[in-house]
């Protein structure tokens, strides 16, 4: 039985041949593209669960193929680069990925990022609240449509289960680490910039001034607490 469907962009032949033999180990079917234009093509008809995206590609770059990747498909996409930085993993994320890789890297280190990737949050509807509803902002999560300012808002995944665990513990302060490993999974709790950019995200979609946010608060040096 398949674990998923991963496809893999690199133009690297022999990097997608070493993470092919590995995936398919682990019991993913696995569709190649070698650069952006090839994985956008293919998206629509493979129907993947999961990409895994190398940032530095000919052509179309990483970047750019996240991002319209993300203008039409909430799929999880995890960006694999050579680069270390925390600019680059930002810009990453503010692309639309969900995760961030740098190489090389082990393979259980890549099984357990699209574990991650692929995991839906714990908390789900029925142990959670079902709705949150005020004169500004409407969340049905059991449906998982948001309304903000009577305009209909899209959320990726991720950004919907941050937001989610937040209105779940609303009114007290959910630390950097607390929300990492409730959205992201156990194996994380050191990558606030992730929390930054998706903290960001949501508020650009619900807030009606989102440099002066009236529902996502941060909380100085410990996380961020919803105001419900």
């Amino acid at each position: 039985m398949s674990a998923g469907k991963i496809l893999v962009v690199d133009d690297d032949p022999q990097i997608r041949r070493v993470m092919k033999a590995a995936l398919v180990g682990h019991r993913y079917e696995v569709i190649e593209a070698r650069t952006g234009e090839d994985a956008l093509q293919a998206l629509p008809h493979e129907m993947p669960n999961l990409v895994l995206l190398d940032m530095n590609m000919p052509g179309m770059g990483g970047l750019e193929t996240c991002r319209a990747i993300r203008a039409g498909s909430d799929i999880p996409v995890v960006i694999l680069s050579v680069r270390n930085t925390e600019k680059d993993k930002v810009a990453a994320l503010d692309a639309g990925a969900d995760d961030y890789v740098t190489k090389p890297f082990g393979i259980e280190e890549l099984l357990a990022r699209i574990r991650a990737a692929l995991r839906r949050s714990p908390l789900s509807s029925e142990g959670g609240p079902h709705a949150f509803t005020a004169p500004d902002l409407e969340i049905d999560f059991d449906t998982r449509r948001v309304r903000a300012s009577g305009k209909d808002v899209r959320l990726t995944p991720k950004e919907f289960d941050v937001l989610r665990f937040l209105v779940a513990h609303a009114g007290r302060p959910v630390t950097h680490r607390e929300l990492l490993q409730a959205v992201w999974g156990p194996d994380y709790g050191d990558e606030p910039e992730y929390l930054r950019v998706f903290i960001n995200q949501v508020r650009k979609k619900i807030e009606a001034n989102p440099a002066k946010p009236k529902y996502v608060l941060t909380e100085p040096w410990v996380g961020y607490r919803f105001a419900g």
